[in-house]
């Protein structure tokens, strides 16, 4: 899962999102010098990233991708998941994905001295590319593989994850739904957090 489905898993608690939407800047036992509630998310930050790793639904898509991904393969799958979250939002989210976006940027920039130094740095970035919206589309997923590509030892390998996206389109989306749903229910019933329309 990539920043929107974290964002979203996170509820309606501000805090539990601040501390989701940081949770790979957070190293180790770090997590303990912030409030309770962001704690909270940083750790539900992990268990979202053990839950997705190990479910099957995740492994057989990250299979399509593995010839030349590899061990990256997971990273791709996170972002083609936030590009299904983005077009079926409107079935999980009252708030249409541009206020729901706008909103966080503007808890984010509330926040901004209390984030990690590197996240700071990405935070303007991140808002300025408009990258939670920018997911509803396929060209954003292609630029946002080729800005990453850039930046991280992600493969420059756009044009083939864009391929595999496009010939196995329905495929995934249907894998997402049902993987989804399963993890709405894991998140609400092992941290109280309420979610859904």
């Amino acid at each position: 899962m990539n920043y929107l489905s974290h964002l979203y898993l996170s509820g309606n608690d501000k805090n539990i999102m601040l501390g989701n939407f940081m949770g790979d800047y957070v190293k180790g036992n770090k997590y303990t010098k912030y409030l309770p509630q962001i704690q909270k998310g940083i750790l539900l930050h992990r268990k979202i990233d053990f839950f997705t790793d190990h479910h099957e639904l995740v492994r057989k898509g990250k299979r399509r991708l593995n010839d030349q991904y590899h061990k990256y393969s997971g990273i791709v799958m996170d972002i083609f998941y936030d590009h299904f979250l983005a077009i079926n939002w409107d079935q999980f989210h009252q708030q249409s994905l541009s206020e729901f976006a706008s909103d966080f940027h503007k808890l984010l920039l509330r926040n901004y001295s209390i984030i990690p130094s590197n996240l700071q740095m990405f935070t303007p970035f991140f808002i300025a590319n408009k990258r939670l919206t920018s997911y509803a589309t396929i060209y954003g997923i292609e630029d946002v593989l080729k800005t990453m590509s850039k930046h991280t030892s992600l493969p420059n390998e756009s044009t083939y994850a864009i391929k595999v996206l496009e010939d196995n389109y329905s495929s995934y989306n249907d894998e997402f739904m049902i993987f989804f749903n399963e993890i709405i229910d894991y998140v609400s019933s092992t941290n109280s957090i309420r979610l859904g329309r």
